[in-house]
């Protein structure tokens, strides 16, 4: 039944009906009417941040973590500029977001009055600004729907204040769910499935949306009925278990020997990912002509887009791998088995090679001052509680910060997922606030953490209880190490700069735990190894969040 209402209070109310409990946000005037109403609505949780990257990084952290929309309110054009970066990311990788801004009068239209919608377009769903009251509604319907729909991603939808102090009849009624989980064509499974049998050296490499499609058993399945080496793309979720006996960790065509493997291997199978994407440019074709790319993906237009594809499929994660399986099982001779078992005796062999070696090429520096990442991580690993939840935007370390934490399913391991840095922070925060019952500790490059140190206030206002663990090298080690690779393996010259890259280190150092304790936030700085566990035990055990700034080197 409909009935008289202001566009400001059925907004609220649509996000009632919706099932939102949090509202991550930075207000500015043209959102004051949004903000005088939320008193009258005590069911909702506004999380006031200082800067609208970090309200971006904690609605995606949180939509990510609770498979659900997150709900995002930025300033006009400008905090909604500021958040275009991290809503760029979410519709490149997937995630569920509704984010909104207030606009001026409709009337000043021969003042300067920004097209908010066409601001956000490129890095949206769907965009839609509003000028009328009665509006609201069915927009904000449309807009769950849109952000929680194959492909899922952010929408944004825009209120001019006419809309918003506005009067007229609504209907407040939510949005459904859409079941968009499809099935793959069964004659392209079948020539998968010979492809697969066929091979020698076949290879699985996983994406975030077997994780986002719920696909990690069987993805875990396939590998050990075929005996498949297996790495993750990006990892921001966990796809496949890190501890299990044929995992390698990520890929990457950055590393020499990422693109080694893909030499090595007659068949690659790639599940839930935009295959051979990566920073730099390594050729038009990565395969090479005697290596098959099958590829397996939810998303319209990914598959084959970048890489010649030998068979390329469209389809939900799950259901696409179990056809597979189904396609695959009565298939299997004994000659065939056998065949399998030795290839998964010797995959098993090299992964354990592989782990076996990075500890020994860390040995000799173990105890060096300042202490080395390897140190820092084991460290780190070892102290933190069994049902913790790490976040990795440890940046530079990533490989060395993903030998020492282990994640098994979905959850227990989440990355920022930005081409850019500074998420880490906000991504801390936001998946505290959708896993209440368990620690969370975020590690974060100390470049990274300097773009949204603000988001520490934001803990403290709130008393979000987690623990950012900041890897202090004093740099941007990312940009040494990136243009390192660059001069070496892409342009091919015989030495590099990147080690003294001008404009990437910070001579002046940052004392973040310093800056911490002025935000409210306990602070502690860490230059012993040994001082990491007992600090990690006082963190937990205060239930407050801590920063724990430790000193590393960052040489490479």
């Amino acid at each position: 039944m409909s009935q008289m209402m202001t566009g400001k209070q059925a907004l609220l109310e649509m996000l009632k009906v919706e099932g939102v409990k949090h509202i991550f946000g930075n207000p500015g005037t043209s959102e004051a009417p949004i903000i005088d109403m939320l008193g009258d609505y005590p069911e909702f949780q506004y999380f006031l941040t200082l800067q609208e990257s970090v309200a971006m990084g904690m609605g995606e952290a949180y939509a990510r973590a609770t498979e659900k929309p997150s709900f995002v309110s930025l300033h006009v054009d400008s905090g909604l500029a500021n958040g275009i970066a991290i809503m760029l990311d979410a519709l490149n990788t997937g995630t569920p977001m509704v984010v909104t801004s207030a606009n001026y009068d409709a009337r000043k239209i021969n003042e300067t009055k920004t097209d908010l919608a066409e601001l956000v377009r490129p890095a949206t769903k769907w965009s839609v600004e509003l000028n009328l009251p009665d509006q609201i509604p069915s927009a904000i319907r449309r807009a769950f729907i849109e952000a929680n729909s194959h492909p899922k991603g952010p929408v944004y939808v825009g209120f001019t204040a006419n809309a918003l102090e506005g009067e007229a009849e609504m209907n407040i009624v939510p949005s459904s769910k859409v079941h968009d989980a499809y099935r793959p064509d069964l004659q392209a499974i079948g020539e998968a499935a010979s492809l697969l049998l066929a091979a020698k050296q076949p290879m699985l490499i996983v994406g975030d949306r077997v994780s986002e499609d719920h696909a990690n058993d069987q993805a875990v399945e396939l590998a050990e009925l075929l005996g498949l080496p297996v790495y993750q793309s990006r990892g921001a979720e966990v796809s496949f278990p890190t501890t299990h006996p044929q995992f390698f960790g990520n890929h990457t065509l950055r590393v020499a020997r990422g693109r080694e493997v893909l030499e090595e291997m007659d068949l690659v199978l790639a599940v839930g990912m935009d295959a051979m994407d990566e920073l730099f440019y390594w050729g038009d074709i990565i395969l090479g002509p005697n290596t098959k790319l099958i590829h397996i993906d939810p998303i319209p237009g990914r598959v084959g887009r970048s890489e010649p594809t030998d068979v390329g499929i469209i389809s939900h994660c799950r259901l696409g791998l179990e056809d597979l399986l189904a396609a695959i099982k009565p298939q299997l001779t004994p000659a065939l088995e056998r065949e399998i078992e030795a290839r998964k005796a010797e995959v098993t062999a090299e992964a354990a090679a592989k782990r076996k070696a990075f500890d020994d090429s860390v040995a000799a520096k173990w105890d060096q001052k300042p202490m080395t990442p390897a140190r820092m991580m084991s460290e780190l690993a070892d102290a933190i509680p069994d049902n913790a939840i790490v976040v990795d935007d440890s940046i530079s370390n990533r490989a060395t910060m993903r030998h020492y934490f282990q994640g098994q399913k979905r959850g227990d391991l989440r990355a920022f997922r930005g081409q850019s840095i500074g998420g880490g922070i906000g991504t801390t925060m936001g998946t505290q606030v959708a896993n209440p019952g368990r620690p969370v500790f975020g590690i974060i490059g100390d470049g990274s953490a300097m773009m949204t140190i603000q988001g520490l206030w934001t803990a403290a206002n709130d008393n979000i209880p987690c623990i950012f663990v900041i890897c202090n090298n004093g740099m941007y080690r990312v940009l040494k190490v990136n243009f390192d690779v660059y001069q070496r393996d892409v342009l091919h010259q015989e030495e590099s700069a990147g080690a003294n890259l001008p404009y990437s280190d910070f001579p002046t150092p940052f004392d973040v735990a310093a800056i911490a304790s002025s935000m409210g936030v306990h602070g502690e700085r860490i230059t012993d190894p040994a001082e990491i566990a007992p600090a990690v035990q006082r963190a937990v055990a205060s239930g407050k969040p801590a920063v724990l700034d430790i000193v590393i080197d960052g040489s490479f």
